[in-house]
């Protein structure tokens, strides 16, 4: 009752009731499941486990080789010592171990492959009209409002990069195990890999698929006034080329004039929009990618003199909020409002929707300068105080707008029969003469209140869902 009392001052704007009402309705018509691939998969899985334990058992004798203790024992003796076992570990030591080991590793890699659980998943959640139900859970993350992924858990499905997907689909579909292991070796990721396959439109119908192009560099763009990058989305050029000309002062093209830059364009982009510097490189994969140590502090210094209003922006952002938080005073940042009411910081997007942090207060960060510490749910999925900066909070302020752009293509496609939609990608089961480009035309339209952003939808159409 008393977070009823609380929240009464804050009624729910009618636009998100829609977006609610939308959401149901996606929810409740759920999406067609090919369950004769899903059983035979889920088949396949069971006999290749059981043949990757057999060969594991024959090649180390050991009892249980899925043991983590016994298989690094084992390794041990046999003069190969590992600290993990982890996916990242046992990949980099296939490379170098002697055959022997490396044999068991691989087969150790396959059987680590969680395929299965999502089709088994799958198997629990199909109703009796072969549609799964309620696979999305409106505002389920508590900072920007964006859907998250229940049940069969859509947010984290495995891409597929099979060239030959079609081939592969009807192989599991017809339980041919021997032809799959023939043709694909590795069993557990060709299944894998075919997980997105098993939604599929009811008869009659095709999936179109579409979704927005870079949204997050076009949303902080637009927010930040980087003019460059926007006329890069003006005129329909790659952003990670045009990052990595801005940055190392020459001409890029991908497959062309300095290609391989456009890597570190790509690597520089996906990492360090939202403040990130050499740590969030590493975490993105820097070093896999092939980049050294000592290229990573550079990079990070020509991204930001790059993009200077965007590095400006995440201050003026910190400020705002500082101010809001410290002083309660209300300030505008980029068509973005801060503002302190009853106890919780309030940042209004140009939506109109509203970002919540509660009991907000100025604390010290782990480098001792000031912050904004606030009430939420943090890591450890418990109440706790958390902490945020600039750069973080337009994290969330970027997302969340991105959020809203789906939620407006959302509603100029409530005629057309949502199924599933997955970060910034919609899936409409449609009938066959509806046309990708309508859709995409309809989708890539700018939301009234974000004038000057530049969108752009692409999308392509199938017979089962798919990265395409």
């Amino acid at each position: 009752m008393s977070i009823q009392a609380k929240l009464s001052k804050f009624p729910v704007p009618e636009s998100v009731w829609e977006e609610y009402h939308i959401d149901q309705e996606i929810n409740d018509r759920g999406v067609a499941l090919d369950m004769d691939l899903v059983h035979q998969a889920i088949e396949m899985d069971t006999r290749s486990r059981q043949e990757l334990l057999a060969g594991m058992k024959r090649l180390t004798k050991l009892e249980n080789p899925n043991s983590v203790q016994q298989m690094k024992q084992w390794l041990s003796e046999n003069g190969l010592e590992l600290d993990s076992l982890g996916k990242k570990a046992v990949a980099e030591a296939i490379k170098t171990a002697p055959p022997d080991q490396r044999e068991v590793l691989l087969l150790r890699q396959q059987l680590a492959k969680s395929s299965v659980k999502k089709y088994q998943a799958m198997e629990k959640a199909v109703c009796a009209d072969g549609r799964a139900r309620g696979m999305f859970q409106f505002y389920g993350a508590n900072r920007t409002g964006r859907w998250a992924g229940r049940i069969i858990q859509m947010q984290n499905l495995p891409q597929n990069h099979l060239p030959d997907l079609t081939e592969a689909r009807s192989l599991v579909r017809n339980g041919d195990f021997e032809a799959v292991q023939m043709l694909y070796e590795d069993v557990p990721d060709t299944l894998s890999q075919l997980i997105r396959t098993a939604f599929v439109p009811k008869s009659g119908y095709k999936f179109i698929v579409a979704d927005f192009s870079a949204i997050e560099a076009r949303v902080l763009a637009w927010f930040a006034g980087e003019q460059w990058r926007q006329d890069v989305f003006a005129n329909g050029g790659d952003i990670y080329c045009a990052s990595a000309s801005q940055m190392f002062k020459v001409p890029v093209e991908k497959h062309g004039i300095n290609g391989h830059l456009r890597q570190k364009g790509k690597i520089a982009e996906l990492a360090l929009g939202y403040g990130g510097s050499v740590g969030a490189l590493k975490a993105m994969g820097a070093l896999e990618m092939g980049l050294s140590e000592e290229e990573l502090h550079p990079l990070v210094n020509a991204w930001r003199t790059s993009n200077p209003n965007i590095v400006r922006f995440w201050w003026d952002v910190d400020r705002a909020a500082m101010n809001a938080v410290q002083k309660h005073i209300d300030e505008d940042v980029a068509g973005i409002t801060f503002a302190y009411r009853s106890g919780m910081m309030f940042i209004t997007l140009p939506s109109g929707r509203k970002l919540t942090y509660v009991k907000p207060k100025i604390g010290q960060n782990q480098f001792g300068g000031d912050c904004i510490t606030y009430e939420g749910i943090g890591s450890t999925k418990k109440w706790e105080r958390l902490e945020t900066y600039g750069p973080k909070l337009v994290e969330n302020i970027v997302q969340a707008t991105a959020r809203d752009i789906l939620c407006y293509a959302m509603r100029t496609l409530q005629h057309c029969f949502i199924t599933m939609h997955i970060h910034d990608e919609l899936v409409i089961e449609a009938s066959l003469e509806v046309s990708v480009d309508a859709i995409c035309e309809q989708m890539g339209r700018t939301p009234p209140w974000a004038k000057g952003l530049k969108l752009r939808a692409d999308g392509y159409e199938t017979d089962f869902y798919k990265k395409d």
